[in-house]
């Protein structure tokens, strides 16, 4: 069964402790990560991570905590699709090849710079860490597609 989201929201931060940056549009390069981003081919780190609008939106109703999507500290931010799924899954980011890693758990950092709430809002459901696989672009607006 085939399923399609969308990119909402591209996020990077040029280096590490910065606030993050919306863009409308990014390089992925594969192995290295997001062009511009803090973690460009830092062989330690995930090269990309993403999370559903969904999550972020319904924070709010749950635990009182409004975040915009950049605050979140993922670098994409989808609609209709489900994350979690994608663990050890091939997937496509607008013209991008991607390899769903592990799930992305909020961590003290993020709490520390927005609020402690989310370390409950966004457990189990902080989004993904994915490796990139192929170069492209990613855009806003794009999809998200996989099967």
């Amino acid at each position: 069964m085939r399923w399609q989201g969308s990119v909402v929201s591209i996020n990077i931060a040029p280096a590490s402790g910065e606030p993050m940056q919306s863009v409308d549009r990014i390089d992925a390069v594969a192995g290295k990560g997001l062009t511009g981003d803090r973690y460009f081919g830092d062989a330690d780190s995930m090269q990309l991570t993403l999370i559903e609008s969904e999550t972020i939106e319904s924070m709010e109703q749950e635990v009182g905590v409004k975040l915009a999507y950049a605050d979140a500290r993922r670098n994409i931010v989808t609609k209709g699709v489900s994350l979690n799924d994608l663990v050890d899954q091939e997937f496509t980011v607008g013209g991008v090849t991607v390899r769903g890693v592990r799930l992305s758990e909020p961590c003290q950092h993020l709490a520390d710079l927005t609020d402690q709430k989310v370390l409950k809002g966004l457990a189990h459901k902080g989004g993904l860490k994915a490796e990139i696989l192929t170069d492209g672009w990613i855009a806003v607006g794009e999809s998200v597609r996989g099967q």
